[in-house]
Parts: structure tokens; sequence; C-alpha cells
């Protein structure tokens, strides 16, 4: 029997507007763990709790802190979230940070999400709260919560909490459960130890399932260790499921090499980087452009990095503008394409904007201004399937199938789909085995590099047959340098030249189908005279010294490669 899945419900809103109250009258359980949390009454830190939702469906709570000093926590607890409860208090209305959290909602892409006009107890006049669920409802316009329902409660008199839930169950309901990719990661926003179990970390589990006793990872260190247990709202569970808030007892690994930010994954899934091509949109009340090499600091997932940014297609971003970044990290994280992240200014600490993974990879930085670059940035961002496989393809170059398909990070079907496609529109060349229904270990490449070096290659012949036409053709392995080919690359380019009646292969050397070596008078003549010596004298042939002396280096290899010739 499978695990029921759980999904994430993540609060959002200014600080002391009730989020942490709201959430302990909801499911009886207060967020906030830390003393000096409870002593202040403000959230600090990434506080959880779950509950049950009148339609039986489980559900785990992520509570944030609101404070402008915490925001940067708060950004840690939003990512992998399935619908966000937004908070505002009645009595205050829309606040600072009730617009910085709708913004970082909204860039974060989170799909679904409620409105909570909380502490209604505390307003006596009905025309005051018109007043500001209609601001509210204003502020929302064109942001992911533009239709979200607003429901008035007060987590003192108990007001609306049913109302809320069912606001919640119908959210929810409309969301599709998050899929299984096959390639499970535990973004590690908490980590701690517990007597007797060792190292246990926390997280919303993405893109797949983790069973216990399975060999796991910790990026970017590369630690390994076993899953020892799992649990899920403090239930024993023998696999976790996709999208559930997850904790994994991990042994083998000391908790001192871990940290917030850090990701748990299978081994080999995932490859950390430093640098990433990204989506970018700056706020339209941001204070200030953002320029080329801007440090920033880059919020993904748990992770929380220093880095600089590399503008592409302009000099500066004015706010409200959208455009393509390249960004160099001072250390390294893990990214799949179509992550969502947060930047904010370090100093003074503003967010700036956001956007989506497009690279986690790219192969080297890019030049500014290249219309390449930016067109390859379109394709992959809102392209189809099969031209995000055939972008990771011809970023790769030559490479086996898995690599590209773990490269496009589509789901397995949607690959194999694009995969066929790009077959039979010829976009993609196996370099071997079954041409039609390759393996995920046979080696591919994209037509139009596969046709770009057989061209390079039939050009370089040429060349070198009109600097050498003496030369029956040019060494096989020096053509292979000069295209910077893979060996099976280059074969298989060779080979279909070959086919094409392009090129053919003369030992050891390969020309241009019809290239023959041909001698003029006075090259003839020196050939016949020193031929006439060896015939004179077959028992005391010249030596090779000899022959060079008579028809020079060029002449004499002409005659040795032709076979006239054999030095003993």
């Amino acid at each position: 029997m499978s695990n029921p899945i759980i999904r994430v419900i993540g609060t959002a809103g200014h600080v002391d507007h009730g989020k942490s109250a709201l959430i302990e009258a909801l499911t009886g359980t207060h967020p906030d763990r830390l003393k000096e949390e409870q002593e202040r009454q403000m959230t600090i830190d990434l506080g959880f709790a779950w509950w049950t939702l009148p339609d039986g469906e489980e559900v785990g709570v992520v509570d944030v802190p609101g404070h402008r000093d915490f925001i940067e926590n708060m950004l840690a607890g939003v990512g992998g979230i399935d619908a966000v409860l937004f908070v505002v208090a009645a009595d205050e209305g829309v606040m600072p940070q009730t617009r910085e959290h709708l913004a970082i909602v909204d860039l974060l892409n989170v799909p679904a999400g409620v409105v909570a006009l909380t502490k209604v107890d505390l307003v006596d006049d009905p025309d005051w709260l018109d007043l500001v669920e209609a601001d509210l409802r204003q502020v929302c316009q064109g942001t992911v919560l533009g239709d979200a329902e607003v429901v008035r409660v007060s987590a003192v008199s108990g007001e609306g909490l049913d109302k809320l839930q069912e606001a919640l169950s119908c959210c929810l309901s409309e969301r599709p459960p998050r899929p299984d990719l096959d390639r499970p990661r535990l973004p590690i926003d908490r980590v701690f130890t517990i007597a007797g179990f060792g190292t246990v970390v926390t997280g919303t589990l993405l893109d797949g399932s983790l069973e216990v006793g399975e060999e796991v990872e910790i990026l970017p260190g590369g630690q390994r260790g076993r899953v020892r247990g799992l649990q899920t709202h403090k239930q024993e569970q023998q696999t976790a499921q996709p999208g559930s808030r997850t904790a994994v007892n991990v042994s083998s690994v000391a908790v001192e090499k871990i940290q917030r930010g850090h990701v748990l994954s299978r081994p080999g899934l995932f490859k950390p980087t430093r640098r990433l091509d990204l989506s970018f949109r700056l706020l339209s009340d941001a204070s200030q452009p953002l320029e080329h090499d801007d440090e920033v600091k880059f919020f993904l997932g748990a992770a929380e990095v220093l880095g600089r940014v590399r503008l592409l297609g302009v000099e500066a971003l004015n706010p409200g503008e959208s455009g393509w970044l390249q960004l160099e990290l001072r250390q390294p994280v893990v990214a799949a394409r179509g992550d969502r992240y947060i930047l904010r200014r370090p100093s003074p600490g503003e967010t700036m904007g956001g956007g989506a993974v497009v690279d986690p990879h790219p192969a080297g930085r890019h030049k500014r201004f290249s219309e390449e670059t930016l067109a390859r940035l379109e394709t992959l961002a809102q392209g189809e399937p099969a031209e995000v496989l055939l972008q990771a393809l011809l970023a790769l170059g030559a490479a086996p199938l898995s690599q590209v398909l773990e490269r496009s990070h589509l789901d397995a079907e949607v690959a194999a789909q694009a995969v066929e496609q790009l077959l039979a529109d010829g976009k993609m060349v196996v370099l071997e085995g079954d041409k039609t229904k390759p393996k995920p270990d046979a080696l591919v490449v994209g037509a139009s590099l596969f046709e770009d070096l057989g061209a390079r290659a039939v050009q370089a012949l040429e060349a070198f047959h009109q600097a050498n036409p003496l030369r029956q053709g040019m060494p096989r392995q020096e053509l292979k340098s000069r295209l910077k080919a893979s060996a099976p690359l280059f074969a298989a380019v060779l080979a279909q030249l070959e086919a094409d009646g392009e090129v053919g292969q003369v030992g050891p050397c390969v020309s241009r189908r019809g290239h023959a070596v041909r001698f003029n008078a006075q090259q003839q003549a020196k050939v016949d005279e020193l031929l006439a010596a060896f015939a004179t004298s077959p028992n005391a042939p010249p030596t090779v010294k000899e022959c060079l002396a008579a028809v020079g280096q060029e002449l004499y290899t002409a005659l040795v490669e032709l076979g006239e010739l054999r030095p003993l």
C-alpha cells in the first residue's frame, strides 16, 4: 500500500499579523520551536506544524518569519510549497512586509493560495473591514494571488476557521500531486542530532521518493550515507513521497558537515554548480536598476549564496524590466532547470526580483551580447520538450543519451517522446547501436553539429590538397585533431562522408574523392631518372639519402605514399 500524498502549505505576511497564532488555532501546535521566539512572540526561524483538512487530506505547514530582519529565513521556507496561506491583520491592513512577501510568492510562482484576513475580533467597524479587504484585493491583483479567496478569521474567537479550512481544501484539490520524476532531492532547511539515532535533516522532498535503506549523498560536499529512517509529520514511513515534509535519519554523515541549503539526493543524480543561466524580472518598486557585475544574494530552495551578476544582452535592467542573467556564485549549489529563485541586494537588504533557472550547467561564460546565446536561452525557457532536449544535446556535443536526458530535466515519458521526435525530424544522430531506438548508453549528437563537422572535414581536406598537391591525403589523426572531435564522433562523421562519396581512405590517409597525385613535367623527369637508377642496379639500389638528394623531400614522400618506393 502506497503512502498518502501529503501537501505542504507555507505562510507569508507582515510581522505580528498573526501567522503563528492562526496555525496554532488550526493545528493545535504552535510552530515557534525556539525559546527566543516564544519569549519575543515573533517567529525568527522556520516553524512546522500539520493537521488534517475536512476532506481528510493531511497538510504540512511551514510557518515563516515576517519581520524584515528575518526575511531571508523566510525564503528558505517557501520553496517547494503547494500553496500559500497569505496572512494580513485586519486592524493594520497592508504593510511593507505584506508587499515584499507577496512579491516573493509571485516571483516563486507559488501555484495557489488563500488570503486570511486575521484579527477580525479587534475590529468593530464593518466598513473598515470592507476597506481593508478591498485594498488587499487591489494589492494582490496581477499576482499569483489575484484570484485567491479572502477569508475573514480570528485565531482568538475561532471565527472563520472552518471556512478557511474549506478554502484551503478547495485550493489544494485543484492542484495535481507533485510528480515523481525518479530523481529525489531534499533541500535541507534544518539539521540536528537525536540521541541514539544520529544525524537528522528535514526539508520538502521534491521530484522523487526516498526509501529506508537506500544510499544517499549530501551535496555539494559529496558525503555518502544511508537512509536509516524516514518520518512525515512524526509518523515513521518506509517511503517518503514527493511533495511531503520529510525528516531523514542519515547514517555515516556527521552533523557538522551538513548545513541549511545543502541537498540530499541519490548519488550521481545531481552535480553542484557555481554558474547558472537565469531568466530574471526586476521588481517594479526596486530602489535602483540592476547593473552588470552587481553583487547579489541568491536564494534557491533553502540555499543562500553570494554571487555576481553577468547581464546578457543589455547594459542594465530598470525596475519592472525582465532579461537574462548568468550568475557566478561564490559557493556551489544544486539546481535543476525550471527551479524558481530570488535575488536580494546584500546591503541595504532589499528583494530585487527573481525568476527561473534556465540552464544549471552552462558550458562556459557567455559573450554578453551574443544573439545566438539569447536565442538559445529563449528556447530553453519557453520551448517545447523536443526543443529543450535538443538544446541540452547541442550544449553537450556528443554524449551518452542518458546524460542528455539528465541535463534536460524532462519527465521520463516526455523525454522519451522528445527523443522519438528528434530522431523522426532528423535532428538527432545516433552514433552507435540501434539508430531508431537508442539505449541510454548510446552515443548521440545533434544533427547540426554532425553536419557541421562533416563540412569542416571536407574544407580541411580541400585546403590540405591545395597546400600539399603531392600528398595522397591528410593523416586521419591530423584531421581528427583539427576537428577537435572525440574518436567515436570522428569515426561516424568519416563513415558518413565516405558513404556519401565525399571522401576516400587510402591506408592511414583521408582524401577528397577524385583527388590524385599528378607530377608536372619537371617532377616527372626527376622521378623517371630515380626509378631508372633502381632498374639499373636492382641489387644495389639508391639509399634514402641518395633518393632525397635526387628528387627532394616532397617528391620522395609522394613516391613512398604511392608505393613506388619502400624504405627498408
